[in-house]
């Protein structure tokens, strides 16, 4: 927000530092609180292999080398819908979604589909995810083969293993989502595509140099790594160069 504003501090002659701002719209009541519900989306206990965890330590440096998805639920007025999210890792941009009214892995599937039809670079691709059944099914398993992918999942249910998916799907829910009238599916689905567009093509991120997913992805721009990693061992180096 305070990047966004900068051009318009300077045309009224506005001085005003970031923590000002956010201490500025706390008082106008402006800063979104988040809403505490729960619902389980997540089930590992089944009988599909499990795939190891490929990406500790190392360091992805382009936009399709490492794709993170999960699955987020939104809370509506009849009940829970569930959005399934297939984010690349170094640009943040969303490259696939699908929103349901069940678990069920045709849905995460069809995410994934949407994902691979927008893939524009030909280079080694991982996919990296929890454990849940939606990700482990055959069909799911074997798409990503056919399409050459990598299998990589998390390996100790710990949400830090997955922090990049985790990232975007409070963007979404906690900046975008929030205030939406969310009633029933045709309502939420809309205001998820308009909520995915506008972060993909307007939001600026730290860790992209406060430029947009969609810049940085399709231009291929170089970035910081800003984000904190949480492995103690980190061996930088990438194996997935073109």
């Amino acid at each position: 927000m305070h990047q966004l504003l900068k051009i318009p501090f300077v045309e009224h002659g506005i001085e005003m530092g970031r923590d000002r701002l956010f201490n500025l719209m706390r008082e106008q009541g402006l800063l979104k609180r988040k809403r505490r519900c729960k619902a389980i989306t997540t089930w590992s206990r089944h009988p599909f292999y499990k795939y190891k965890n490929l990406i500790k330590g190392v360091n992805f440096d382009l936009p399709e080398q490492l794709w993170v998805s999960d699955i987020t639920f939104l809370k509506t007025e009849n009940g829970f819908l569930y959005l399934s999210l297939i984010t690349d890792a170094y640009s943040k941009k969303i490259v696939g979604y699908d929103l349901s009214n069940n678990l069920e892995s045709v849905n995460a599937l069809a995410a994934l589909k949407m994902a691979i039809g927008t893939k524009r670079y030909m280079r080694q691709l991982i996919h990296h995810s929890d454990r849940g059944i939606q990700y482990c099914s055959h069909e799911y398993t074997k798409l990503l083969k056919q399409c050459g992918i990598k299998i990589s999942m998390t390996e100790n249910g710990d949400p830090k293993e997955n922090a990049i998916a985790e990232r975007i799907n409070g963007i979404l829910k906690h900046e975008y989502l929030l205030h939406d009238k969310l009633t029933n599916y045709p309502t939420t689905h809309a205001s998820v595509e308009h909520a995915i567009r506008m972060y993909n093509e307007k939001r600026p991120h730290l860790s992209c140099n406060m430029k947009t997913p969609s810049d940085v992805h399709h231009n291929e721009l170089k970035t910081n790594k800003l984000w904190k990693t949480y492995y103690r061992k980190k061996i930088i180096v990438n194996q997935y160069q073109d």
